[in-house]
């Protein structure tokens, strides 16, 4: 008989695996089918839904594996790393999803926040929290929306023989800026940004995706830590901040 995992759980959301089915039970009504609605409009291969019913959602597992995990190398090669660019320029380039995605003209009051309890929480210094700061604000600038997987983090793209073969997790896809999902995917990973944008493309701005590197980071660390995870683990956002120095 396979054993159930636990892939993550946290207040508002838990993954168990039993096999090749995945359940993904959530707290938030309606995101789950946001999340389904948002993989069937992707044009780039998802996970496939074998059932959905209300907050309660199975999925069939991908081949291949993972493109690496946060605090380790990724074993993926430099063709698969730029597989992943070009279909997330597809993404960037079909219509427009109809969910809006997150409302960020309160972005500055959150970073704002977040960078107080930052400098009193001892995790680090002062300069290093004003440094991501001042970095963190190139994100606020006017951009055009496109279709984003919007949590676009490195395991949840998975690749086999240097082909994309599934992104998981789409509760966040929406409309969004292209430059947060090309930097949630290369966070605590900024040497295969090149091997990325060579799939992608090169008419992307570094500093906004460095600018949003500072800004994840910022806005995740205590979520993290309340939510009984680690941003002090090695390679996580802790570590991205202090590597803005």
């Amino acid at each position: 008989m396979d054993e159930i995992e636990v892939v993550v759980a946290h207040k508002e959301r838990t993954t168990l695996r039993v096999g090749d089915v995945f359940l993904k039970i959530d707290a938030v009504p309606g995101r789950l089918d946001a999340e389904v609605e948002a993989m069937a409009l992707a044009p780039v291969p998802t996970a496939p839904v074998l059932w959905h019913k209300p907050q309660v959602l199975a999925i069939g597992a991908l081949p291949g594996k993972a493109l690496g995990r946060l605090g380790e190398p990724s074993p993926a090669s430099k063709a698969a790393w730029a597989a992943t660019g070009a279909a997330v320029r597809r993404l960037h380039e079909a219509p427009l999803p109809p969910r809006p995605g997150r409302d960020v003209s309160d972005l500055p009051r959150q970073i704002d926040e977040e960078c107080a309890w930052l400098a009193s929480s001892g995790l680090v210094s002062p300069d290093v929290v004003a440094r991501n700061r001042e970095i963190a604000q190139a994100v606020l600038r006017p951009w055009k929306p496109v279709f984003v997987h919007g949590d676009l983090q490195i395991t949840h793209v998975f690749t086999d023989n240097d082909e994309v073969t599934g992104i998981l997790d789409w509760s966040e896809g929406a409309q969004g800026d292209a430059h947060h999902d090309l930097a949630i995917l290369t966070l605590g990973h900024p040497e295969r940004l090149d091997d990325l944008l060579a799939g992608y493309g090169t008419d992307v701005d570094r500093e906004v995706i460095h600018a949003w590197w500072s800004t994840r980071s910022l806005l995740a660390t205590r979520w993290l830590a309340e939510h009984g995870f680690d941003p002090a683990a090695p390679g996580c956002e802790i570590d991205v901040l202090k590597a803005a120095m």
